[in-house]
């Protein structure tokens, strides 16, 4: 067996005991507290990193190298998916206890779409060369629409998901119990939960044709996309738990958010063309470029603060 067949295999493993673990720890719906949620983005991400050791030391630096960057990318895009998710469960008015749930779900069929995606993507990218481009160009117009593209809201009226799950079913108008579906005189029936569920999917759907090419900018090797993508995708939810109430404060990590896909969309033109930028200097213009962001964004929140307390006190 190869180095990196047993990589897949340790990996494989991992993800199934985490996933395990998840499930049997969750199989009631609760509200996610803050401390757990902390803990379990520890967690995710000591585990992340010490995946990450095992492939230097299997593979080598420059895999190593590969694989936090596709981790840091997916990791980083991934909050803006967080926006997305808490304006659907606002829509559906979903209360916390019932969001872990959703999001438990959602993120278990990610990963299956995930897979799909990536391999597809690689395959494609392999023999067509010219995608490379496509995909880049895609890229960059994703960047251009998120910074200067206005805030989008969520409308699962108009969503065509939804549109086909009202059509086969008949919904409740209110949440009662944490089920999906259940059955009223002889009748399936389905929860708002069920369409927040959707709209999670379907949401999920449309980042990943954003997210999965920033990565492919970074490397092609299946391994390296697939497992960087899932263990920041396994993160997911403990993130949102912990960055839910705190998300305002982050004013400019949209900005930056767009930056970094505009970045790897050049990025993969430039490789296409025959012009290498050494993984190094990725992720030292990523880090830096979250680092910037996250500084502004705290400065301007302790201002505005500072503006709100001095007009209280006037």
């Amino acid at each position: 067996m190869s180095e990196q067949s047993l990589l897949w295999v340790a990996f494989g493993l991992l993800m199934t005991i985490m996933l395990a673990i998840d499930l049997g720890l969750n199989r009631r719906a609760h509200k996610v507290s803050f401390r757990q949620a902390l803990s379990w983005s520890i967690i995710w991400v000591s585990l992340a990193l010490a995946f990450n050791a095992g492939i230097y030391t299997v593979l080598g630096k420059t895999k190593a190298l590969e694989f936090f960057a596709g981790y840091i990318i997916e990791k980083s895009l991934s909050v803006d998916n967080l926006f997305v998710f808490i304006m659907i469960f606002g829509y559906f008015n979903i209360r916390g206890e019932h969001q872990a749930r959703i999001l438990k779900w959602g993120i278990i069929g990610a990963l299956v779409l995930r897979g799909l995606f990536i391999f597809t993507g690689i395959e494609l990218l392999t023999n067509f060369h010219w995608l490379f481009y496509l995909f880049g160009a895609l890229l960059l117009f994703t960047a251009w629409k998120m910074a200067f593209g206005g805030n989008d809201e969520v409308d699962p009226e108009n969503n065509l998901l939804v549109k086909l799950a009202r059509r086969l079913f008949p919904f409740t108008k209110r949440v009662r119990g944490d089920w999906f579906f259940t059955r009223r005189q002889g009748m399936l029936v389905a929860s708002p939960l069920f369409l927040s569920l959707v709209m999670v999917e379907s949401s999920d759907v449309v980042f990943a044709i954003d997210s999965i090419p920033a990565i492919f900018a970074v490397t092609l090797d299946p391994f390296i996309v697939f497992s960087s993508n899932i263990f920041a995708i396994m993160g997911l939810r403990a993130l949102y738990f912990l960055l839910a109430g705190m998300i305002g404060m982050f004013a400019y990590l949209k900005l930056a958010i767009s930056f970094i896909l505009a970045f790897v969309g050049g990025k993969m033109i430039a490789t296409a063309s025959g012009f290498h930028i050494p993984i190094q200097v990725s992720l030292t213009i990523i880090f830096t470029t979250l680092a910037l962001a996250v500084l502004a964004s705290l400065l301007a929140d302790a201002r505005n603060n500072r503006q709100i307390a001095h007009l209280e006190n006037k």
